[in-house]
């Protein structure tokens, strides 16, 4: 920072631009009652004679050109003159704004397309993997319903929980994938990108928590990394926060609501850490004890959704010569009955190699368990694995095993799944496939971000965020009144997109303007992504995905459809 009694017109005559930098720093340009301005430690009257600010400005332009004084305010209007141009501006930025909705309109995005977060090029794509649950088959609500009845009996028959929570149903559209919930506080909440709670989004129970309460117990919104959720999501080794990933985990989120809810509703004084654990527990019951599974079996047209592109993108595969695998937690004689149903009885003729029960994600890292094949009656066998086999089923083994007998590595595997860490993190990180996301949630939010009052409503907030961060700049009290009202629209407008996508925890992918915790994994760890499986139908084996190369927060917009909405107002006249 140059001395105090610096020239100031020497750095615009040497055009000493560090210096004119340091400048803007250091200069704070106040207006006073008394008409003095004060500029660093020198004073200025408004009075004959003396430098004024439009001198000051135009010298500054005439050295460095237009881009000089964008947001410096030189001006010394004051008063209703001021407040009426701010309202001009705003009125002007609100006419532009609508003027460019029609066009916005015509250029709505396809819910059906491929996005890519890294380039990727199916032209070198040989082997293609599949997961199955809500990649290969997609299931009805009805399934939630089903698990989160089955699980909230087992808390009351088996760990004695009030026989009242039997008057609790699941309650569709409540919570959404990738939220968090803090194990020992027992709340609910979205987390973005950087950690940032999203004030509004943290229930206990099924009701919101004033933002005050929340920023009381986390001395603020922020989760420091310690007690965030651990790679896989997991709440572990003093991390506090569990990450809920899975779509199988929304009947869980909601069972944990509920029960929560019942406490507090009737005084009764619980451990929300036994609660977490037991409730974990009736979920894993449901899985693991073959209770789902066989409901489903019993009635597989009314949990899984057909899957007729399913196998028209497994067809399509087969005939272009394409290997293809499939790995799966599920049990054989769940998936024989899906795939029966999806594709027909002949689906393992697709497949060059199905595992199943593999444990994602202990399967990509655990070098330890062999493989084991399995009898189409279920019955397993012994002998020891030397190759894997096309028309044969196998269970359990290990991804390394797996790259030793098929040969199968590195960026010509393409593999696909809904869960973000168990089926993709490893993979992409340590074993160079590449990987696509299946996130069915995509097609609902894209058909919303359609929508006339979508498209309306965030077009204008993006352009009253620049109205405000431009206008900011003039700081006399009835400039920040007028400001102020921008800002408490701009706040109303935020929680009205929120709402649009969900009444409690909004989007799935964005917490207001920042990206959710969610998104940030999902772009780590996705080279593409899609809500289906189906989407490949649109595209031959020869497509290559580029990622948009979107500006970075220093960098200027270099194309049309990247520049923002309402170019920077005209200042007000000195």
């Amino acid at each position: 920072m140059p001395p105090l009694s610096l020239p100031l017109m020497s750095i615009f005559r040497h055009k000493n631009k560090d210096g004119f930098q340091r400048l803007l720093t250091w200069c704070s340009t106040i207006h006073t009652d008394s008409g003095i301005w004060s500029l660093g430690s020198v004073r200025f009257s408004n009075k004959a004679g003396c430098l004024k600010t439009t001198d000051l400005a135009r010298t500054a332009r005439q050295v460095w050109g237009p881009r000089a004084t964008p947001y410096m305010c030189f001006s010394t209007t004051c008063g209703e003159d001021r407040t009426d141009w701010l309202w001009s501006e705003y009125n002007k930025t609100k006419s532009q704004t609508e003027a460019l909705i029609p066009d916005i309109l015509r250029n709505s995005v396809n819910p059906n397309t491929i996005f890519a977060n890294n380039e990727t090029s199916l032209q070198e794509i040989e082997i293609y993997g599949f997961d199955y649950d809500y990649t290969l088959a997609f299931y009805s609500s009805h399934l939630h319903t089903l698990i989160f009845n089955i699980a909230r009996d087992i808390l009351i028959e088996e760990h004695r929980y009030p026989e009242g929570l039997r008057e609790y149903e699941y309650i569709p559209n409540f919570v959404i994938r990738g939220l968090h919930y803090d194990v020992q506080k027992a709340l609910l909440m979205k987390i973005d990108a950087f950690h940032y709670i999203q004030l509004g989004t943290v229930y206990r129970g099924l009701h919101p928590v004033p933002d005050k309460e929340v920023i009381a117990m986390y001395e603020g919104s922020h989760v420091p990394l310690e007690i965030m959720s651990d790679f896989y999501g997991k709440s572990s080794h003093g991390h506090t926060m569990k990450q809920f990933m899975d779509i199988f985990s929304l009947p869980e989120m909601n069972l944990l609501c509920c029960v929560n809810d019942y406490f507090m509703k009737h005084n009764i004084d619980y451990e929300p850490v036994h609660l977490y654990k037991d409730v974990k527990e009736a979920i894993g019951d449901v899985h693991c004890k073959g209770i789902m599974y066989r409901a489903v079996e019993a009635d597989i047209e009314r949990y899984i959704s057909y899957g007729e592109q399913s196998k028209a993108v497994l067809t399509k595969l087969s005939e272009n010569g394409k290997k293809m695998f499939l790995i799966t937690n599920s049990p054989f004689d769940f998936v024989d009955r899906g795939m029966n149903y999806i594709v027909g009885k002949d689906w393992r003729d697709l497949f060059d190699v199905v595992i199943v029960q593999a444990d994602k994600p202990g399967f990509f890292n655990d070098r330890r368990k062999p493989f084991r094949r399995v009898t189409d009656k279920g019955v397993l066998l012994w002998d020891r694995i030397h190759r894997l086999e096309k028309g044969q089923i196998y269970k359990q083994g290990n991804l390394y095993e797996f790259l030793r007998l098929t040969g199968w590595g590195g960026n010509k595997v393409l593999y696909f799944g809904d869960h973000i860490y168990s089926d993709l993190a490893d993979l992409t990180l340590k074993h160079g496939w590449r990987t696509g996301a299946i996130i069915p949630e995509l097609w609902k939010e894209i058909k919303i971000m359609n929508t006339e009052e979508y498209v309306h409503t965030m077009t204008w907030l993006q352009a009253l965020t620049g109205l405000v961060e431009r206008m900011q700049v003039y700081r006399d009290p009835a400039s920040q009144a007028v400001v102020q009202q921008w800002v408490e629209e701009r706040q109303d407008i935020r929680s009205r997109t929120k709402d649009i996508f969900n009444a409690q925890f909004g989007s799935l992918f964005r917490t207001y303007h920042n990206p959710t915790y969610f998104s940030r994994r999902l772009m780590r760890f996705a080279d593409i992504y899609m809500p289906s499986v189906s989407c490949l139908l649109n595209y031959d084996l020869q497509h290559t995905f580029f990622p948009r190369r979107t500006p970075l927060q220093h960098e200027s917009p270099l194309w049309p459809e990247q520049s923002t909405a309402v170019r920077t107002a005209t200042p007000h006249p000195a």
